[in-house]
């Protein structure tokens, strides 16, 4: 049977688990080494950030060749990124794109409080306008901020996505790729995902994952 966005999004649910309950897959390494010299085929591209504590391999539990792996302070976009995620699904056939913030982010909270800092200055611009937005809420603490401005970086990404690339956009509106928002907490180890979008011959479905 042929991948799907939502199974892509299950073996990466089931690969958390199998991450948060330390039952991690016995995996022949320099085996997967020779079997992925030839080619590959990543299921899934995901984008995180650079925190040392966020490895998408580890987190999800899986091996050489399984998944396409952004890593950016703040989880960010640019143009290269649209273009690596474009090779990533239209050429390579991954069939996921995952947006993937964390809690006690330090580009965020660097975004939050105004840090400058030569080249990072440009960086934490792209996170300013969250920023501004979730401010505007007085009754949220600093920390509340922060942890705020985390998760709706993440839907701004994924929203981005969708519309400054026409190629992902297309696969997504067709069903051939899903596109969901996810926020990783460095406490416990888990994933919780946001609404993944993936169309049909009706239009985009939005699908909910329970909390």
């Amino acid at each position: 049977m042929a991948l799907t966005p939502l199974k892509a999004l299950e073996l990466l649910q089931e690969g958390n688990a199998r991450f948060q309950a330390n039952l991690k897959i016995n995996r022949n390494l320099l085996e997967q080494v020779n079997t992925t010299a030839n080619g590959q085929f990543p299921f899934s591209v995901i984008l995180s950030c650079i925190d040392s504590r966020t490895s998408a391999e580890l987190i999800f539990d899986q091996g050489l060749g399984d998944i396409f792996s952004i890593r950016i302070a703040g989880n960010i976009l640019n143009g290269d990124i649209l273009g690596s995620m474009e090779f990533a699904c239209a050429l390579a056939g991954s069939k996921l794109i995952v947006v993937m913030g964390h809690s006690s982010c330090g580009a965020i909270k660097g975004a939050c409080e105004r840090v400058e800092l030569e080249h990072l200055s440009g960086l934490l611009s792209k996170i300013q306008p969250v920023v501004e937005l979730v401010e505007q809420n007085l009754n949220l603490s600093h920390d509340e901020v922060i942890q705020k401005v985390a998760e709706k970086n993440v839907g701004r990404i994924v929203r981005e996505i969708r519309l400054r690339s026409r190629t992902l956009g297309t696969m997504i509106t067709d069903g051939k790729l899903g596109i969901v928002g996810a926020m990783y907490s460095v406490e416990s180890g888990a994933v919780e995902f946001q609404e993944m979008f993936c169309g049909n011959a009706g239009g985009v479905n939005e699908i909910s994952f329970p909390k």
